[in-house]
This record gives structure tokens, sequence and C-alpha cells, in this order.
């Protein structure tokens, strides 16, 4: 309840389905605090913000908590700069998703290209001055710091993977449209920025693949898997944070909905088997690739692992989920959702599914 005023139902139910997680959850790194109070500093400094209301929902984020869950070990000070690097992403995702007249198709994809350039030439000087440019010029100018070449490549990777599927969901949006299944399965994941997250796991952990193991197509397939599984379960935390967007959100449970032509609340538990179905094959793919794995794509696929079950925890306790901004003026302090751990998937098959864009996951698997 806030202002007196009941809050608007959702429409996939009061409750959260069980996720199904055999991973090793609820680790959190021990710099967790000091990592927060140090990125809040930085974000302060900066102004990123221009007001406390926008302050208040920037912290809801929890974007430390998100960092500190998936990267649970390692140097700290990696962990800091992937903390801010969050803070800042999502205050350029908050506005890609605000829906407002502005934000077009257009827009998003010409500041995504100025951002990249940013990244790889950070003296280019193609974003507009303010406090939002002024903090990215601080992250990048330690980020070349820190990271080597090749490190440095898979972050620009992973940050365009990430724009260009905020500009795909923009399009699909701006035309009125819900794209496909096997659409959203092969482009709407993208804007997750799985591999944004994964470059940092390693540099905090300091593993250092060689190129040819980290680009395999088995290794690509399961960290496809996994940023699938992400991106579900994201679409069932956050659902109620955009359903009061027309068009509606593109996101797993509306396309299928959408495509099956049912209510939102009968397409969560089609949504779940899918995602159950892909974590199955995420879980034997890491199998197969753990049997006799050199000590670097052990704690690789280790943490690939603290990367899915570790957005769950985060989600579970970020109010920017648990008291959503169209429902509550300010964020509620200590708003969390109760979730369940399921100890079976909702899909028990071993198969793929019927659609194209999965197909090339599930060939890994005895390749």
């Amino acid at each position: 309840m806030e202002s007196g005023k009941p809050v608007r139902p959702s429409r996939i139910g009061a409750e959260l389905p069980p996720f199904y997680c055999p991973l090793e959850r609820d680790l959190i790194h021990p710099e967790a605090k000091e990592a927060e109070a140090r990125a809040v500093g930085w974000l302060d400094a900066f102004g990123l913000y221009p007001d406390p209301v926008e302050r208040a929902w920037g912290l809801a984020t929890h974007s430390a908590d998100f960092s500190c869950r998936i990267i649970p070990r390692g140097d700290a000070e990696a962990v800091l700069l992937f903390t801010e690097w969050n803070y800042w992403a999502n205050a350029v995702d908050d506005w890609q998703d605000s829906g407002a007249a502005e934000v077009r198709t257009a827009a998003v994809a010409d500041h995504g290209v100025r951002l990249l350039r940013t990244l790889e030439n950070p003296g280019a000087g193609v974003l507009p001055d303010g406090p939002v440019t002024r903090a990215l010029a601080d992250l990048v100018q330690r980020t070349h710091a820190v990271l080597s070449p090749f490190e440095l490549r898979r972050f620009v990777e992973g940050t365009r993977d990430w724009l260009l599927g905020a500009a795909w969901q923009t399009a699909q949006a701006e035309r009125g449209t819900m794209p496909s299944l096997n659409d959203f399965v092969a482009m709407g994941g993208l804007a997750n920025g799985t591999r944004f997250s994964l470059t940092w796991s390693d540099v905090a952990g300091r593993v250092r693949l060689p190129a040819d193991m980290l680009y395999a197509p088995a290794l690509q397939a399961l960290t496809d898997a996994a940023g699938f599984v992400v991106s579900a379960d994201n679409d069932l935390f956050s659902y109620d944070k955009d359903d009061h967007l027309e068009p509606r959100e593109v996101n797993l449970v509306n396309v299928i909905a959408h495509e099956q032509r049912c209510p939102p609340a009968e397409a969560v538990p089609l949504a779940v088997a899918l995602r159950d179905r892909v974590l199955g094959l995420f879980l034997r793919l890491r199998a197969r690739l753990a049997d006799g794995a050199d000590e670097p794509l052990a704690r690789h696929l280790e943490a690939l692992g603290h990367y899915v079950a570790g957005c769950i925890a985060w989600q579970s306790r970020a109010p920017r989920y648990a008291s959503p901004r169209n429902r509550h003026e300010l964020p509620v302090p200590g708003a969390r959702f109760t979730i369940r751990y399921a100890d079976v998937p909702s899909h028990a098959g071993t198969e793929p599914p019927p659609l194209p864009a999965l197909a090339r996951w599930w060939d890994q698997e005895h390749a």
C-alpha cells in the first residue's frame, strides 16, 4: 500500500513461480558493503542523479549486490569498478526503457554507437558534456588501465551486445509489434549484457582463457544458455516494473502470451518450462566441459554458475523490482520477493525445443 491506495495487482500473479537452480547459492563477495559505500560515493561525486528521487531509484537497482553476488570471490578493486559500471549502465538502461517520446530507435542507436566509440577511443569527443559523460570518461580511463587488450575487446563486445539488444527491443516497441518466440530467443537476450558482466568475472578472478577456448562453439553455447536463463528470470522479476507500457514490453512472458494468444499469467508456466529446459542443457553441457578441465577453464565454468544463481538472489532483494516505480513514488526500503526453489525442473525432457535459434546449443552437448 502507498498513500492509502492499493497497489495495482500483477498480471502474472501475486507469487513468482519456483526457481529450479541446483547451483551453489547465496554467495556474496566479502567486500560487498565496502564496494557499495565506495560506489555510492563515486556516483555522488559525479552528480550522476539530478535529484534525490532519481538517486533513490538509481540506488534501488542494488547494483553493488548484483556485482558482488555474481562475483562472490576475486579482486575487490575489479569488483568495485564493475559495480560502478553497473550503476552507470542501469541509469542508461532506465532511459532506454522509459517509454519517453524522445527514446526512439534512432536515439538509442545513435547513443549506442557514440558510447561504443568512446569505449574504444576515449578521446573521441562524441558524447555531450554532462555528469553522465564525465562519469563514463572516468570509467573508461580506469578500465583501459586495468584490462588487457584482449579483456578490453571482450568488454567492448559485451557492451555492443547490450546496446544492439536495447536498440532491437526499442524498434519492436516503436513498430508496435511483438516478435516471434524464435526471434526473441535469438535477439532479445542481448540486452541482458551477459558478456558485459562475464568479462568482469574473469578479470576479478584473474582467469585468462586463450581465445580459441573462450570462443569455441561449446563454450559460446554455454554462455548463451546462461544468458537466456538470466534473461528469463529477469523477465519474471521485472514484469511488474514495465507492465504499464503500451505496446507491451518485449519480454519472454509477453512474447509467449502473444504467440499462444493467452493472458500473461497463463504464459508464465510456458516461459518457466522453456527456461528450465535451457538450464538443464546448461548443467549438462557445463558438466561435459568441466570433465578434465584445467584450472582456468574450471574457474570460468564456476563463474557461469555464480552468474545464474547470483542473479536470482540479487533480483529477489532489489527494490527496483520488488517495489516498482510504476506503483510507488519511492522505492520501499527492504522490499523483496519471497522466492521458492524447485527441486526438479518443470520440464524434465532433454530434447531441444522446436526453436531454430536454440538448436545450435543442443548440438554442442555431444559435439
